[in-house]
């Protein structure tokens, strides 16, 4: 009798969460920040910073710069980024 092959079903992805970083000053203007973060399907955690108030024209948006295989993970990258290097991501989508 031929043996039932097995079968993977990766975990479904969540929906994204937003979460509030400290505000960083960029010319003398405070600069919100968020974190957006996601669950994909094969079970790793990405997110993308987002700058500027939600939902108007000033908002900008990185890339998913942020991959890791836990969410404790990608938030230590998160917490290892400094003002300097913030401000220098948000200088690039200017």
């Amino acid at each position: 009798m031929p043996a039932q092959p097995a079968r993977y079903t990766p975990a479904a992805a969540t929906d994204t969460v937003v979460h509030d970083l400290p505000p960083i000053r960029f010319d003398g203007q405070p600069i919100d920040i968020r974190l957006s973060l996601r669950r994909t399907e094969d079970g790793f955690w990405r997110g993308r910073i987002l700058f500027g108030a939600e939902g108007t024209e000033a908002e900008r948006s990185s890339a998913e710069i942020f991959c890791a295989g836990t969410e404790q993970d990608l938030w230590q990258s998160v917490r290892d980024l400094r003002d300097h290097h913030l401000r220098d991501l948000y200088r690039s989508l200017l």
